[in-house]
């Protein structure tokens, strides 16, 4: 192990915020199974499950923060990207893969343009989704424009390898006050959403009063995205320098009954008053999501009991969140395939796809993830020995 990595290792874990992030990324899932069954946003049973990408935005500029700002005496810029590519592009190929192994699994009338794409297409598709490059409009293989074709959360991980780029050449220089006043403006990007307010007249974005969307190339969506991102992960960076935490007996517990609750409340306003909905998700974003970081980050674990659903919650975050959409592809075709299926039937099945998942996530965090991770760290941060 080199120094810097023993010296990552002597800092505290906060065990709770990993637990959260598992929370959050459970959340995701039981959101994307339920929407198979939503006749449009308005009415998703987990109403804003997709709030979870703008927490884990705020985790990640925490971080980020926490574990890089005070390392950069004993790492360069190429090695922070490096250790960065170890964390998260393993899982990102393995979710992409599985998206190609069931892509046309998922073939049904929501997905027009699998059944016109040839095996050796998807092959190449899966090449180049491994090198992160976003896939543009015009390349999809699926029918939606995602970034991913074959495994649509993969955009919000787009954002995400921007955000490390932007700190690592940009942001780490900043002072707190500079932090603090790019916090604020960026918060301006989240109103204008969340708002609808529309104040760069993009077509798509107003009257929308939430924040979906940053999966796709087209203008409205990258607005949303960049405005998705920006300001969590500001905010958390900042939380990370500022290092005012807040301090809750039995932390874990409540900050997880806070976000389940905050993911699973219904749609505000309905369709004549957006504007509630909007103002909820403001709140959220620039005020809830903070706090609770803070509160996670602040309080401690003191019970085998609470540790042991941490850790466990923590090891399946990640690749839960990557791996389980090509599963809900699946669910999506069959659904359309058995309209006549009864409520028993699609109990069972969502189900079984929310259990498969977790299932697969775990085996890939435990066969796949950290093994990979290990060869990498010991080809590309192997002890340099010194030659006298």
């Amino acid at each position: 192990m080199d120094k810097d990595n023993i010296y990552l290792a002597s800092k505290p874990r906060y065990e709770i915020l990993d637990g959260l992030r598992g929370v959050a990324a459970m959340m995701v899932v039981a959101f994307h199974l339920l929407e198979t069954y939503s006749p449009g946003y308005l009415y998703q049973i987990i109403n804003h499950g997709y709030l979870a990408v703008d927490f884990f935005f705020v985790l990640s500029g925490f971080v980020i923060g926490y574990a890089y700002d005070d390392r950069w005496d004993r790492m360069s810029t190429w090695n922070f990207f490096k250790r960065r590519l170890v964390r998260l592009h393993p899982m990102v190929i393995f979710g992409s893969f599985t998206g190609l192994l069931l892509f046309y699994a998922g073939s049904c009338e929501l997905f027009p343009l699998i059944d016109k794409t040839p095996w050796w297409m998807a092959i190449l598709m899966f090449l180049w989704c491994c090198t992160m490059i976003p896939v543009g409009r015009s390349m999809d293989i699926r029918g939606w424009e995602e970034t991913n074709p074959l495994d649509g959360p993969v955009w919000s991980l787009h954002w995400e390898y921007l955000a490390n780029i932007l700190y690592a050449l940009v942001i780490r220089h900043f002072n707190k006050l500079w932090l603090t006043i790019f916090v604020c403006l960026f918060a301006v990007l989240t109103v204008n959403i969340t708002m609808s307010l529309n104040l760069f007249g993009v077509a798509g974005t107003e009257k929308m009063y939430c924040v979906i969307g940053g999966w796709s190339t087209a203008p409205e969506q990258l607005v949303i995205g960049v405005s998705r991102l920006l300001y969590p992960f500001f905010a958390g960076l900042l939380i990370s320098r500022l290092h005012r935490l807040i301090t809750v007996r039995g932390g874990f517990w409540w900050c997880s009954i806070i976000i389940v609750v905050l993911l699973a409340l219904p749609r505000f306003g309905g369709t004549t008053d957006g504007w509630m909905n909007g103002l909820y998700e403001s709140l959220t974003i620039l005020l809830l999501f903070p706090l609770i970081v803070m509160m996670g980050a602040g309080s401690r674990v003191t019970d085998k009991r609470t540790m042991a659903v941490c850790k466990f919650f923590g090891d399946i975050s990640y690749p839960i969140y990557i791996t389980h959409y090509p599963f809900v592809y699946m669910q999506m075709a069959w659904v359309k395939h058995h309209p006549q299926a009864s409520l028993g039937e699609n109990v069972m099945y969502s189900a079984g796809i929310y259990i498969l998942a977790i299932f697969v996530a775990y085996a890939a965090f435990k066969l796949y993830d950290v093994p990979v991770r290990e060869w990498l760290r010991k080809k590309l941060f192997a002890p340099q020995t010194v030659q006298k």
